[in-house]
């Protein structure tokens, strides 16, 4: 039998780790028994309490700062690096047919004849 320390250390190295749940190490307990006691106290909200507690003692020392940043920063690609069709220009390997650019009037078009 293993003690709830052992799965609990269990989890924590399955997390810091990143790894699945079949390979935490045996001396933690097996894979599924330590995986169980995770799932168990996700679905119960033990974690979320943890969590509210340890921020909660923390915000009291001082350990916190609630400074908030708000970036309203957009980045975007420019429209040809997305692959999009510059103006006036046609691709000879498709069979599109080129119509003037959007900014030319009736009046830019020279007359024939």
């Amino acid at each position: 039998m293993h003690t709830k320390k052992q799965l609990m250390d269990g989890i924590r190295r399955r997390t810091r780790a990143g790894a699945p749940w079949r390979d935490v190490p045996e001396r933690y307990g097996p894979g599924e028994t330590v995986y169980g006691l995770f799932r168990r106290w996700q679905r119960d909200g033990t974690w979320h309490r943890i969590f509210e507690q340890l921020q909660a003692q923390a915000d009291a020392e001082g350990l916190i700062t609630w400074d908030v940043s708000v970036d309203s920063t957009i980045a975007r690609a420019h429209q040809h690096a997305a692959g999009a069709r510059k103006k006036g220009t046609c691709r000879s390997s498709r069979q599109v047919v080129c119509s003037p650019s959007p900014t030319t009037t009736g009046s830019d078009v020279p007359e024939v004849g």
